[in-house]
């Protein structure tokens, strides 16, 4: 410890602030499963290396927004991120700037993709969607929509991918309108989009008569005419999703108070990392979990090698098996992920580690997402280990934490890094999570 200072009493604090390393397993979250005696994956899985770090620290629930509100990633990610007060853009801008575009902050935008469909009546129920190896098919249809799209002031960029684009609306300023993509397909159809505010009412209306027009070009397209022939369903609706506008975006230095960095799995986390401008690393996920995931935590430390003090973690794989509705296949990736988590507890070390996950993706019933918890633990040289022994739901239940809410998560890991804000002590212009790195100096000009 550090001598007082001149006519001090208290000794002067050592700088022991830790970084934060938060490692989110998408879609962790799941329900007790009867072929698994009655316990979710995660209870299910053989996860010696999570096990003991749930031995070595705290664990709890996450539950982002409360019991039985099903959240996506994105929702999820933002007000874990500390940006809970802070306009969402809309999902559609985040996967536009992670595909590399350029969204202008004014234009309402859209992201939009290439469907199959039936009609019943007098309605449009999608069947499916863009194949990989519809490629070729895919970018001749969307570049045969940019001009009759075009007619309705919409400006389409491509994305890439299984027949997906961003559709921008120059005149309009506020993207506040409902999905056309149904989502659900089972219980809804196409549907027309409206306004969720009033400035939204004429964007709802030119993108409604754009949709409009995209599916009467796409039934007559030769392009589709080939692919019947073929024995190929034809991809003969444009469906929207995900609408807003950019605006303005504070980062995540002036939003959080330290440099942030994520190692990213897909284009919605390299959108978010680019909006909040954060350094990142991407690594495209790779079929052997334990070798992708220990490729992460090496990136991770990368990162805090140059200055981070905050990483991001993310990756899909256990979202992915959640949605095949196969128990076994989810509870067999968290293993093969715990794998390569072991180098984690090493990181834990000299930094505060968290995992747990965004929400819950059950590997059964007839739900995408639902509102049950997710397990969360917290390790780190500071944390104080509680009597929960094994990872899991259930086990997390008696732990430290208890319930954290998505925008709480932030404030738990910094505190735990010596890294609270003392309340009370305005050092940065709005609230941070995290006692700031570099507030600003008073520029001082004392003659030598």
């Amino acid at each position: 410890m550090k001598p007082a200072g001149y006519g001090e009493t208290q000794p002067r604090l050592d700088d022991d602030r830790q970084p934060v390393v938060l490692v989110i397993l998408d879609g962790l979250g799941d329900r007790p499963i009867p072929q698994l005696g009655g316990r979710t994956p995660a209870e299910a899985a053989h996860t010696p290396h999570l096990d003991a770090l749930v031995r070595r620290g705290a664990s709890g629930w996450h539950l982002p927004f409360g019991w039985g509100r099903a959240p996506a990633s994105e929702l999820a990610h933002w007000a874990m991120f500390g940006y809970a007060d802070v306009p969402f853009p809309g999902r559609a801008v985040l996967e536009a700037l992670g595909g590399g575009l350029d969204v202008d902050p004014d234009s309402a935008v859209t992201h939009a993709s290439l469907r199959t469909s039936r009609v019943d009546g007098n309605t449009l129920t999608l069947t499916g969607r863009a194949r990989p190896d519809d490629l070729d098919d895919v970018t001749d249809l969307l570049t045969g929509l940019a001009p009759v799209l075009r007619e309705h002031g919409m400006i389409l960029h491509q994305l890439g991918g299984r027949g997906e684009a961003l559709l921008c609306s120059p005149a309009h300023h506020s993207g506040a309108v409902t999905d056309s993509d149904p989502l659900f397909e089972t219980f809804h159809p196409w549907m027309r989009p409206v306004p969720t505010a009033p400035e939204a009412a004429a964007f709802a209306d030119a993108l409604t008569a754009a949709l409009l027009a995209a599916r009467t070009w796409l039934r007559t397209s030769d392009i589709n005419t080939r692919r019947v022939a073929r024995g190929l369903p034809a991809l003969d609706v444009l469906t929207t999703k995900w609408s807003g506008r950019r605006g303005t975006i504070p980062s995540f230095l002036d939003q959080v108070g330290v440099t942030g960095a994520a190692v990213t799995s897909t284009r919605l986390y390299q959108g978010i990392a680019t909006a909040l401008d954060m350094t990142s690393i991407h690594l495209a996920p790779v079929d052997d979990l334990e070798t992708d995931m220990a490729a992460r935590l090496d990136a991770a430390e990368r990162l805090i090698d140059d200055g981070a003090r905050f990483v991001h973690v993310h990756t899909k794989a256990t979202d992915d098996a959640g949605h095949t509705k196969q128990p076994f296949a989810k509870r067999d990736v968290l293993h093969a992920i715990d794998r390569g988590l072991a180098g984690l507890g090493e990181i834990a070390e000299r930094a505060v580690v968290a995992v747990t996950g965004d929400h819950a993706t059950p590997s059964t019933h007839g739900v995408m997402h639902a509102g049950e918890p997710t397990p969360l633990l917290v390790a780190g040289p500071t944390v104080r280990p509680d009597d929960v022994t094994e990872w899991g739901e259930l086990p997390a239940r008696s732990g430290w934490w208890g319930r954290v809410h998505a925008a709480e998560l932030l404030p738990l890991l910094f505190g735990q890094a010596n890294r609270p804000v003392f309340m009370g002590h305005r050092i940065t212009a709005g609230p941070v999570p995290a006692l700031a790195d570099s507030p600003e100096a008073m520029p001082i000009h004392d003659p030598p």
